[in-house]
């Protein structure tokens, strides 16, 4: 369960890799506010005067995000797996704060009163910041665009420790596909001239809204021997009701590439454990070998494109086929 309380203080992580994560103590509920609702209310009504004050305050308003999430952390992981498959899914450009009370609306039977006041609350106010953000996006062009979204991180400072000398491993693994199919490590790098691997999870707002472009990446890939290979987190050791609700998001976005799933006391299992922002996407050879620095956030804008292209060319050169 580890990667998975992870996953719930890294929503919309893409956008915090700069300033990092932040605990608060636990919401109370009630007619009492949680702790940072005045310093967001505040943050909200701040106008910046320039595109480096605007920069700056779309990064604060993103750390008061991420608070209320990490302040009441096993309520919002509760929410999030008592979600049904009928639940709403993430949408391109949709208010994640919309998608909370909604999703909060179809298991609210599931909580106490004090624990609905709560979890409304915490959604509430982050409908209203993901308000802020995206008037500041439309006014400051590119203010929200940070290092996660168009630089990219070394693998040891992901979750790796890097050899002395040669090129780092990608964790080995045996796992399964969605599907029950086994799946290996050793086989699916081999099998493939490169394999694209992204790392995401169910409620992670630019994890799915990446998966069409995914998809299509993995299309042109087939024609070079390659392929994606996405790795659901919420998904480890088997969990049956986050395969079935990861599933029924790739099906509703017509993705058609393999997700697996792995035990998390694996390596890959502790190396999944160990990422800090979601999605992030490795490129692997055929040796199983990482090539360059992961792609830290979606891969959706144009440099960050351009960086993976790169790393599959090279892995591609790296596989003599």
């Amino acid at each position: 369960m580890n990667a998975k309380l992870l996953k719930i203080s890294a929503v919309l992580a893409a956008s915090l890799l700069a300033i990092g994560l932040a605990a608060c103590s636990a919401g109370t509920g009630g007619d009492e506010r949680p702790e940072g609702t005045s310093d967001a209310a505040a943050l909200i009504e701040t106008q910046p005067s320039g595109a480096d004050e605007a920069a700056k305050l779309y990064e604060q308003l993103m750390q008061k995000e991420n608070e209320v999430l990490s302040a009441d952390s096993q309520l919002w992981e509760k929410l999030f797996l008592s979600a049904s498959k009928e639940s709403p899914m993430i949408e391109d450009g949709s208010n994640y704060g919309d998608f909370l009370l909604a999703t909060l609306e179809g298991a609210k039977d599931k909580f106490t009163a004090q624990e609905l006041e709560t979890l409304k609350t915490g959604a509430e106010q982050i409908k209203q910041i993901e308000d802020k953000l995206a008037a500041l996006e439309q006014e400051f062009p590119g203010c929200g665009s940070t290092p996660s979204q168009g630089e990219s991180v070394d693998a040891q400072s992901a979750g790796m420790t890097a050899k002395a000398e040669g090129a780092e491993k990608f964790p080995s693994f045996n796992g399964k596909d969605l599907d029950g199919n086994d799946v290996s490590s050793d086989e699916l790098f081999s099998n493939n001239t490169v394999t694209v691997v992204n790392f995401w999870f169910t409620t992670c707002k630019p994890c799915v809204g990446e998966l069409g472009e995914l998809e299509a990446l993995n299309q042109k890939l087939a024609d070079k021997g390659g392929a994606v290979v996405g790795v659901n987190s919420f998904t480890l050791d088997g969990d049956k009701a986050a395969i079935s609700e990861a599933k029924s998001i790739l099906e509703k976005k017509g993705v058609s590439y393999k997700n697996i799933w792995f035990g998390s006391d694996s390596e890959a299992g502790k190396f999944t454990s160990k990422l800090y922002s979601y999605p992030t996407t490795y490129v692997v050879d055929s040796s199983g070998n990482i090539v360059g620095q992961p792609i830290v956030g979606a891969i959706t804008s144009g440099e960050q494109a351009k960086k993976l292209d790169a790393l599959i060319d090279e892995a591609i050169a790296n596989s003599g086929r």
